[in-house]
């Protein structure tokens, strides 16, 4: 083994005895509980009343639009406050990239408004 590679062979040691330890957990468990499964006990449990429906019926796709504009928003104020923190020594080329990117995710979120991904019925 190289030298350089050496240094992360204790975090290989420690990655296979925390497999080993739970891999015997999960065994352990499996050999030594008694296994009694029945029909309530493997039933989806929904706030306390009787499932409804199939849980595998199809969602609206409104549901994913506002999740991509979460993680849009999401990653615009990531990029936000260390542009912020640093908006003084970066400068007019700094500042101009920031509204060009802001630019586009206003684009993106008013395409989205217009088409109606937003609006709930």
């Amino acid at each position: 083994m190289q030298p350089s590679l050496m240094n992360y062979f204790p975090i290989l040691v420690f990655l296979g005895i925390a497999g080993l330890i739970g891999a015997a957990f999960v065994i352990g468990s499996l050999l030594v509980a008694r296994q009694n499964p029945y029909g309530e006990k493997l039933s989806a449990y929904e706030c306390g009343f009787e499932p409804f429906g199939d849980a595998r019926r199809k969602f609206d796709v409104r549901y994913y639009l506002v999740a991509i504009l979460f993680i849009i928003f999401d990653v615009e104020v990531a990029f936000l406050f260390p542009w912020a923190v640093s908006l003084s020594h970066i400068g007019m080329l700094g500042f101009w990239s920031m509204m060009g990117f802001l630019a586009i995710l206003v684009v993106g979120f008013i395409y989205e408004w217009r088409k109606g991904a937003l609006d709930w019925e």
